[in-house]
């Protein structure tokens, strides 16, 4: 029989409190905890013996445990192994009246979540114990996520099995169930809008709208209009906004980096006092929405250029998700392609089964530019002209036919054929830039420069261009 924890509980105050058993073989230091840690809002029961502690946890919700790590008979840290291997989704915090280093290390080891030295500080152990019960309550409410997601091979209807697409989908899985506002960068087409549905479908608000607004769509007071609503008037009925039709869900603002300069203070104010005004009005609507916001615009020069609000961006970059490039994802270019082949196929009603191996060969070594969409669109071009049962290199668009990769080499030994030093860091910084779609923070990143000196050699790099053209 095993314990069924309640994963603590939330009080009014917004602190983590639950049942905690503490384990400690002198009965004094058992019952001081209990009522401190009573005092703390948690519920506290203990026990002398790390054996009659182990029997409690099959019989007793549990949330977490509180034990020494010097006791008569079974010590603290072979009790962290045993709870770890038959419970491991219950936390322990070690108690060490000897505080070294060794010990803290043996203790974790073990399988504890952290330690607190004797003689205990109860405002350190209550931190403790809060941070063990929160890591708790996401590790359980993760679990239940990933056994609701639909498509097992991804994350709602991204897919992928590349490092890149992995590390994406487990940093999606930990933001999914949180309410912070979201940033998604990438290029266009690598399906910033996939990724916010996902993040939709996989949270708290799943049951509510998920509206996603276009901010490069028509002009500023339309955009506003459809942001903030608009009062209705003598002849025109009242329009909803786009905060007030995603309350209670999600709202998604796609390519926020364009958003006009006249339009972001607005969303500014509205994003801290939780209320839209709608135009022609100054009532005030109250809204309730998680914010995942997206560009394929590198937000950090933007700011730094006097382009996009500071504090603004500060507020929709509280998690910040980058989507790779479709270059960087190896053989998920054929998987996908192989996907895309399959839909449109069906929907033509033609019998294509997959790719020639001359045709996976020139889709693997193309950089997408355009990224998946481009990808599809391709797939989609070669499927309708295709008159085989595989897809040829002949059905494949021009520009990934004649696509031949250009790197900046060293070799051979005539001297003539080398550059000089500066030639060399200017085509290479180039291609970089190239590799990462212009986004110079990344860029930067790489090359291991600061941005103030890139943007200074990419400046001298045009005004070189525009002197000789």
């Amino acid at each position: 029989m095993t314990a069924h924890p309640s994963d603590g509980s939330v009080e009014a105050s917004g602190r983590m409190t639950g049942q905690v058993l503490v384990v400690d073989d002198d009965a004094l230091v058992c019952k001081l905890l209990e009522a401190r840690l009573g005092k703390h809002g948690f519920r506290v029961a203990w026990t002398t013996s790390a054996e009659t502690a182990l029997q409690r946890l099959d019989a007793d919700a549990v949330d977490a445990i509180v034990s020494d790590v010097s006791m008569t008979g079974m010590s603290g840290l072979e009790l962290c192994e045993r709870v770890a291997e038959n419970h491991p989704d219950i936390p322990v915090v070690v108690m060490t009246a000897y505080g070294t280093l060794d010990t803290a290390i043996g203790a974790i080891r073990a399988g504890a979540y952290d330690f607190v030295t004797k003689p205990v500080e109860i405002d350190v152990l209550v931190v403790a114990l809060e941070r063990a019960l929160q890591h708790r309550r996401l590790r359980t409410e993760v679990a239940q996520l990933r056994r609701t997601v639909d498509d097992v091979a991804g994350f709602g209807d991204l897919l992928g099995t590349s490092t890149p697409m992995k590390r994406l989908y487990e940093r999606l899985e930990r933001t999914a169930i949180s309410d912070a506002a979201v940033l998604i960068l990438g290029e266009s087409g690598t399906g910033k809008e996939l990724v916010a549905r996902a993040l939709h479908r996989g949270g708290r608000r799943r049951g509510g709208p998920f509206v996603a607004v276009d901010c490069t769509a028509g002009p500023e007071a339309l955009l506003e209009c459809d942001l903030f609503g608009q009062s209705g008037g003598f002849t025109d009925a009242e329009r909803e906004g786009a905060f007030q039709r995603a309350s209670g869900g999600t709202l998604f603002l796609d390519e926020i980096g364009d958003l006009p300069s006249s339009v972001q203070p607005k969303l500014l104010l509205a994003l801290q006092e939780r209320i839209a005004r709608p135009l022609g009005t100054d009532r005030a609507v109250p809204f309730d929405v998680r914010l995942i916001a997206s560009t394929n615009r590198d937000l950090e020069a933007s700011v730094e250029e006097g382009q996009f609000r500071e504090d603004l961006y500060f507020w929709l970059n509280v998690i910040r998700i980058e989507l790779p490039p479709l270059r960087a994802r190896g053989g998920d270019i054929l998987l996908l392609a192989q996907r895309f082949l399959d839909h449109h196929a069906q929907h033509v009603g033609k019998s294509v089964m997959g790719l020639a191996s001359e045709a996976a060969a020139r889709l693997l070594s193309y950089p997408w530019p355009g990224n998946v969409r481009e990808l599809q669109n391709c797939i989609e071009r070669a499927v309708a002209l295709t008159l085989d049962e595989r897809i040829g290199v002949d059905d494949l668009p021009e520009a990934v036919r004649a696509y031949r990769r250009s790197h900046v080499l060293l070799g051979g030994d005539d001297p003539s054929q080398f550059g000089t030093l500066e030639e060399l860091e200017r085509r290479y910084i180039l291609q970089v830039m190239e590799a990462v779609g212009g986004h110079r923070t990344r860029a930067a990143r790489i090359l291991g420069l600061d941005r103030k000196t890139l943007y200074r050699k990419l400046g001298r790099y045009v005004a070189e261009r525009r002197a000789t053209s």
